[in-house]
Formats: structure tokens, C-alpha cells, sequence
């Protein structure tokens, strides 16, 4: 045993000598020559890649030097993140497509357009878009741009003369630049010289939320369709512009993988997409088998991973004419790490990864006219399953609402129209800027039918990702399907938001419907002011005007400003915001009078969110984008390992989101208990129901389920017991629209997003059960016929009080990927109602 340890700790030194000493010739193909002009990733950032993890500031360096150095390449910033970093985006071919690169990118987009089919393809030139590290742990990526930059920059010869002139590389350095800054930060503060390649060393441990996600948590890669991030919003406005005919998504996967490509695993495949695209993935996949074979790379394809969920890089691309392509390498994690398969260091892992670029350019080659014949096909057969007529959708009382839906479209080349005159359909109004028309037979038919339909039915039961996403029900909005388009009005160019009524001055009173999407911004800056604000437990009606639950008054008389001054200031409001508040002259209405003890008093909201060990970084940076970037409030982080010194009292509300096991332990429970007995607000999410039951904290009742393996052989027990799993689907849920966390909603009907497989039974007192899930809930997605009967008329929201204070669940993520914005508004409820409920 001695003696295999020493065998070990030589062959460890050994390898890391290597990965200290790494040298670019470990990297290049030897059957070009560089050109010696071209400076060195070396030369500019002080290392070979794969010595330290580059920080996003040393790779934009090296990025903009390499751009002044060669005429080969041109570079732009495409916008910032929310850290302030650059969006960089290189344009590499050749000099002389350089010079007609527009007439290039215009003659390429028409193979999308009608009236393709006299266009040749035999010399056009192919569009590859090669993005990186949109995890920003999984850096191999971006540290590997640096080499194929320097490749595609420094190297001479007739190979690379034909590669570059029949292809224009969109190359995108870094996909997530805050986040791949937080990870070099990590793990190069944690190398030693002695590189321990132990996977316990801390440097394999980031600290939370580690380096995965952007500022605000998110995972990017969920993004490319609700396109909600600076950084999505930048890539793919490239992508529109272009419409790349391959993209590549380079990836990290667990340490004792390997490396594997696409296709994945076919039976999982969106139908949307057409047979052709995975058959030519496949054929792609030669190009890398075939070059991975030859630097003794292994790997394997086809048996994990899928193309269902359009949102992710991989598979965008294939709803739009395109071939995406995942590659997942195993992670290194840091600079090198003992695995099944030996040690894994830091260089194989950018080695491989460059190697799968250079075969993705190979294939463009070989592929070129085959490709660029796809794409065209494509469009024109997503053109010729249209059938004519057009979508609605929108809202009766939120405006804002639609057009944020509206302005995802707009990003994604989508012809919209205005509603030229309000209309009737299905009993749903669509009214005149309130809503928008689709027409189906349009370049984007399919994209359109993908983020627009409703599917129950699948080939397989298992997902990678969510299996639903129909962005009218995330909306919460009205849709028909059966619109004419008669009732289109002029094609939207720029899209325009609607413009409020004008506030009137009133020396009586204001009111404030609660339906529009950024009433509680409205409402946090009239609290913030310093003025009062109550809220309408009815409904009533003012001077020919019918006011709904959760009408907002703000009173003239005493208060902090005089009637002018209001008056000024709720009309620059309403103005940012959009929202119509209405000058009244009368408290006396057909209904609840303005004096009436039915409006309660609104108090300012002061929020905090506990983050921090095991929380899920996801749900807790949803909940920290809303309330920053929407509403515009402030939320303290509280950090789970510092609770119990925390001073509590500054909070009314606190909100904890799920998390990986159980991040409260007995006294950080205890205190959170002994504040709500005090008079605060504690609201929990998905699996915080099973701690606040555990703690007594909450009366409730799981329904259970069970679901026997039976005729299930060993094989098949994973299958199993994923298809038990919600990855994410849509259900349909009632409201007592009475109820103030309910306030603000126009219909009885809700859509519920869930991946949770938490049922909580009703309580036997009806009106306990503000928002109950129907008899038969599915909208959209899976959900295996065990779960869909558990949870038939269960309820997804829980409110109990405990001494002076108030104890709320919702079982649902109602901020999913910042694009659910039909149940944001439940949350909002609950911080400024919470003590009506």
C-alpha cells in the first residue's frame, strides 16, 4: 500500500510540473505556421491559458488586443452586465469578407426570408456562432476562447485561408462575464504551488452562490427564449441579426465524466423540431468523434442531455433554423482534481474544449452548402404549415403586462400589430392598447407555436429541464388562437408603451386600481414618501367608474405634502410607470365609502431574504431581481450564518426561499419564530413547507402518494424514478378573488407554475383556501398520473397567524426565471396585505 501511495504522489507531482508549465504547442495543431505579428494570449494576460483561470477583465484585454492586431477579426461591446462588465463580441473571417461584411450578413438572412429559393449557396459563406462558459464555473470555455482566438488570429496557410473565407465566426468570449470573473477570483485565490489536486481542498468548494450564475443568480442558460438578462438580450439580438447556421454552447459537467457532445438523447427531442436537425447533429458529432480520437479524448454522445426546452443555448437555435450544439466537459473545478478517470487537469479540459471548436469549423467546412440548404428549407416550410389567421393576447386591465410579453416577441423578429379596434373572443375582451395580434404566417411561425402552445402529450417522460413554458399563461394574460386578422392594426415597428390618462388634481382623494403589473412600484413610492395609503377590502364604484378588490386611496388631507404637491407627484408616477390614478371629488360611492373602516391602512414595507448556505441561489436571486430591477425596493440580504446575530426587529417581512436541506438550524428557527409571535410577516417557498411543518410553524397535511416499481428492472429504475419528478409544468388554480392575496388579479383562474412535488390539502374551512388547484389542473407539461391525481384540488398557498404575526407558503415558485409575471404579483400581495389575510 506504501508503495502505491508514493506511485501516486509521483505521477500527481509529475502532472502537476505540467500543468504549471503548460506551453501553447500542448494546445495548436503543428499543420499551420503563426504568425509571429500576432501577439500571444501570453504576452498580454502574463500566462499561458491553463497556468490560472483568466478573469473576464484580463480576456476582454486580451480580446481587444488580439482585435487591434489582426486584420481578421473586428470587435464590438454589445452592451454591459448588470456588474458593469462588457458584452464582447468578435467577428472573425476574412479580410476581404471584411470588407463586404454587410452584404455578407444581408444575403445570409434572405435564405430566412420568402422568395429564398432562387438564391445560391454554393459559394455563400457559412455563419458559425461559438459562445463560451455561460456557466462561469465551468470556465474551460472561456480560458479555451483564448487559444481559438489565437488560432483563428496567428495561423497561416491555405487550410486556414479557405476557413476563414468561407466562414463568419461570431465569437463570444464570455457568455457570463460577472460570473466567470467570480469563479477565477475563487479558484485562483485558492491555488497553491503545490497544486493539490485533493477534491475536499477548499479550492473545489466555492462559497455560495458560487460562480454558476450571473449578478442576480440566474442561471443563463435558461434565458435564450424569455430573454430577460443584459446578456441574454445581447446575444441574441446577434443571433437575429444573423442567424447562425451552427452555435455552440461550451459546458462543464461533473468530474468523473468525460466529455460528451450532441445529440442527446433523441426520444426527448421538442417535435417542433425537425427530424433533419438531429440527423445533422449527428453528423457534426463525426467531425468531433473523429478529432477527439485523435488526441485519446474520451467520450460519448446520445445518451444523456436533450433538445426539449427552447430556452437553453443548445436548442434555441434549433426553433430557428439552426443546428445547436452542447459540449460537456468534465470539470477540473479548479486546476486539477483526482477523478475515476485519473487526474483531471485544468489544460486537458481547455484542450478538449478547443478541439471541439476546431471540429465544429471542420464540419462548417465539409458541411457548408448542406447547412445553409437547411436553413433555408426551414423557414420556408414553417411558412407553408401556416394556415393564416393570427394570436391574440393581452389584458383587460394590465397593459404592462402584455407588453412585456409583446417585447420578448419584438426580440425575437416576431411581426406583431396593434389591435386596431377592440374585440370579443371566447367571452375575453381584447382591447385597443391592452393588446397585440400575431399572425401566424410569418417567418417565425414556429418560434411563435413553441412559445405560445399548450402540450400534455410526450414520447418520453423525462426532461432535462422544464417541460412547459407557454409564455401567455407564464403572463397570466388572455389568449386566442382563433383571431382574425382583420382585427390587426398597422405592424409594430418600435414598440411603444401605453400612455397613461392625465392625473387630474383632486383636493379630496386618489385612487389606484391594483391590476396593472407595476402598481406595487407605485405603491412602495407613495409609502416611501412618507404619505398614506389604504387599501379597499370590496369592491365599489365612484362617480361612473366600478373599482375592483385591492383599490388603492390616497388621501389628500393630512398629509406630509400639500394638494399641489401630490398632485405633481402622483403625475410624474403615474407617467414612469404607466399607471392610471384617478382624482376623485367625493368619498361618497355605491358600495364601501372612502371613509369606511373597509379601507385599512398601508404600512411601508421593509423586506429581507435569507441567502446563503444550502438556499437555492436561483430562488433567492428571482426574488432579489424582482423587488431591484421591477418594483424597485429595497431587500436586505440576510446571510443564513449570521441570523442570529441579526437584529430582526428592522423587518416586517421576511422571506425564505427553498433550499438544498435544511439551512435553518433549531436556534436560527427559534429566533425566526419568536419574531413572527412579535408581529412580523414570514413568508416561505416550495420546500420551506416541510421545515415550518417540522417546527410547528405551520397546521398543514401533505398528500402523500405512492407509486410501487412493478415490471421495473434494475435498468430502468433511473427512468422511474424521474418520470415521479415535476421538472417544471403549468396548472391551473382558482382564486377567491376576494382574498387580498388575490387582490389585483382580473379572473377566478389562475396559471401556477410547479416543479415541486409538494401537495398540501385543503383546509376544511373554505375560505382558508384563498387559491385551490382545480379538479383537473394540467395545462401544460408532464406530470405522471400518480402526481396529477394527488394533486387535484390541493392548494398551493398557506396563511396561518402566530401571536401578532403572520406565517405565509407558497408551495409554487411564483418568480420563476423572472418571466412568470402572471403570479409575481402573489408575492407582492402578500408583503403589503399580509396583515389584511
Amino acid at each position: 500500500m506504501r508503495l502505491l501511495y508514493v506511485f501516486l504522489f509521483l505521477t500527481i507531482t509529475s502532472s502537476f510540473a505540467q500543468t504549471g508549465n503548460v506551453d501553447m504547442s500542448y494546445y495548436l495543431p503543428q499543420d499551420v505556421s503563426y504568425n509571429k505579428e500576432i501577439p500571444t494570449p501570453e504576452s498580454v494576460i502574463g500566462f499561458v491559458p491553463g497556468e490560472w483561470h483568466v478573469s473576464h477583465d484580463k480576456l476582454s484585454e486580451y480580446m481587444r488586443t488580439l482585435a487591434a492586431a489582426s486584420d481578421r477579426i473586428t470587435i464590438e461591446n454589445r452592451g454591459s452586465t448588470f456588474e458593469g462588465r462588457p458584452i464582447l463580441l468578435l467577428t472573425i473571417t476574412s479580410p476581404s469578407n471584411h470588407t463586404r461584411i454587410e452584404d455578407i450578413r444581408k444575403e445570409h438572412v434572405k435564405l430566412t426570408e420568402s422568395g429564398s429559393s432562387s438564391l445560391s449557396t454554393s459559394n455563400m459563406p457559412i455563419v458559425v456562432y461559438q459562445g463560451l462558459s455561460i456557466h462561469g464555473n465551468e470556465p474551460s470555455g472561456a480560458n479555451a476562447g483564448l487559444v481559438a482566438a489565437y488560432y483563428l488570429a496567428a495561423a497561416q496557410g491555405a487550410k486556414i485561408d479557405a476557413l476563414l473565407e468561407n466562414t463568419v465566426i461570431l465569437f463570444d468570449p464570455s457568455f457570463n462575464p460577472d460570473g466567470l470573473q467570480r469563479f477565477a477570483y475563487w479558484a485562483n485565490t485558492n491555488k497553491s504551488i503545490n497544486i493539490n489536486a485533493d477534491p475536499q481542498d477548499r479550492e473545489y468548494s466555492e462559497v455560495w452562490p458560487g460562480g454558476r450564475t450571473n449578478h442576480y443568480w440566474f442561471d443563463m442558460n435558461r434565458d435564450w427564449l424569455p430573454v430577460q438578462l443584459p446578456e441574454s438580450r445581447a446575444r441574441i439580438k446577434t443571433f437575429h441579426h444573423w442567424y447562425p447556421n451552427i452555435l455552440t454552447d461550451h459546458h462543464e459537467m461533473g468530474s468523473n465524466a468525460t466529455f460528451f457532445f450532441q445529440p442527446g438523447i433523441q426520444s426527448r427531442t421538442h417535435p417542433l423540431t425537425p427530424k433533419l436537425n438531429q440527423e445533422l447533429t449527428k453528423k457534426i458529432g463525426n467531425y468531433h468523434a473523429k478529432a477527439l480520437d485523435k488526441i485519446g479524448s474520451l467520450y460519448y454522445t446520445e445518451e444523456s442531455f436533450d433538445d426539449f426546452y427552447y430556452g437553453k443555448g443548445s436548442t434555441f437555435p434549433d426553433i430557428n433554423g439552426g443546428i445547436g450544439i452542447l459540449f460537456e466537459q468534465a470539470s477540473s473545478r479548479g486546476h486539477a482534481q483526482e477523478t475515476d478517470n485519473g487526474l483531471l487537469e485544468f489544460p486537458f479540459t481547455i484542450r478538449n474544449q478547443f478541439t471541439a471548436m476546431l471540429s465544429t469549423l471542420e464540419a462548417s467546412q465539409g458541411m457548408r452548402a448542406e447547412l445553409l440548404d437547411y436553413q433555408r428549407d426551414f423557414f420556408n416550410k414553417a411558412r407553408s404549415e401556416s394556415k393564416g389567421g393570427a394570436y391574440a393576447f393581452g389584458s383587460e386591465k394590465d397593459a404592462a403586462s402584455a407588453y412585456h410579453l409583446a417585447e420578448i416577441l419584438k426580440r425575437h423578429k416576431v411581426e406583431i400589430h396593434e389591435v386596431s379596434n377592440s374585440f370579443r373572443e371566447s367571452g375575453k375582451e381584447y382591447k385597443k392598447g391592452y393588446s397585440y395580434i400575431v399572425p401566424k404566417n410569418q417567418r417565425q411561425s414556429r418560434l411563435i407555436k413553441a412559445m405560445f402552445e399548450k402540450r400534455t402529450k410526450f414520447q418520453d417522460s423525462l426532461f432535462y429541464d422544464i417541460s412547459a413554458w407557454s409564455f401567455p399563461l407564464a403572463f397570466g394574460l388572455n389568449i386566442t388562437e382563433n383571431a382574425s386578422t382583420s382585427n390587426a392594426g398597422p405592424a409594430i415597428q418600435e414598440l411603444q408603451k401605453r400612455t397613461p390618462n392625465a392625473v387630474n388634481r383632486s383636493t379630496y382623494g386618489y385612487l389606484m386600481e391594483w391590476h396593472e403589473y407595476y402598481t406595487p412600484k407605485v405603491l412602495n413610492k407613495i409609502l416611501n414618501a412618507g404619505l398614506r395609503a389604504k387599501v379597499g377590502m370590496k369592491q365599489f364604484s365612484l362617480e361612473g367608474k366600478s373599482y375592483d378588490y385591492g383599490t388603492i386611496l390616497i388621501p389628500v388631507q393630512n398629509q406630509k405634502m400639500d394638494a399641489q404637491e401630490l398632485n405633481a407627484f402622483l403625475s410624474n408616477l403615474s407617467k414612469e410607470t404607466t399607471i392610471d390614478i384617478t382624482a376623485v371629488g367625493t368619498g361618497l360611492t355605491e358600495g364601501i365609502d372612502l371613509g369606511s373602516n373597509q379601507f385599512r391602512a398601508i404600512e411601508p414595507a421593509q423586506v429581507a431574504i435569507i441567502v446563503g448556505d444550502r438556499v437555492n441561489p436561483y430562488d433567492a436571486g428571482e426574488i432579489w431581481h424582482l423587488f431591484d430591477t421591477r418594483y424597485d425596493m429595497k431587500i436586505t440580504k440576510l446571510n443564513v450564518t449570521n441570523l442570529n446575530r441579526a437584529d430582526l426587529s428592522r423587518y416586517t417581512d421576511i422571506i425564505v426561499p427553498a433550499s438544498y436541506g435544511n439551512s435553518l438550524d433549531k436556534s436560527k428557527t427559534e429566533k425566526l419564530k419568536s419574531w413572527v409571535r412579535n408581529g412580523g410577516t414570514l413568508i416561505g417557498y416550495r420546500n420551506a413547507a416541510n421545515w415550518m411543518k417540522r417546527n410547528e410553524m405551520l397546521n398543514i397535511n401533505f398528500e402523500k402518494t405512492k407509486n410501487p416499481a412493478k415490471a421495473v428492472s434494475f435498468e430502468q429504475r433511473g427512468d422511474f424514478n424521474g418520470a415521479q419528478v415535476i421538472g417544471g409544468a403549468i396548472f391551473e388554480a382558482k382564486q377567491d378573488r376576494s382574498h387580498p392575496v388575490n387582490f389585483g388579479y382580473e379572473d377566478d383562474r389562475i396559471s401556477m407554475f410547479r416543479n415541486t412535488t409538494i401537495f398540501i390539502q385543503p383546509d376544511s374551512t373554505s375560505y382558508r383556501n384563498p387559491i385551490q388547484y382545480t379538479k383537473n389542473p394540467l395545462q401544460s407539461g408532464y406530470i405522471s398520473k400518480i402526481n396529477l391525481k394527488a394533486i387535484s384540488e390541493t392548494r398551493p398557498f398557506v396563511h396561518q397567524g402566530s401571536g401578532r404575526g403572520k406565517i405565509i407558503l407558497f408551495t409554487d415558485n411564483t418568480n420563476f426565471r423572472a418571466f412568470w409575471y402572471g403570479t409575481n404579483k402573489l408575492l407582492m400581495n402578500a408583503i403589503f396585505f399580509g396583515s389584511e389575510m
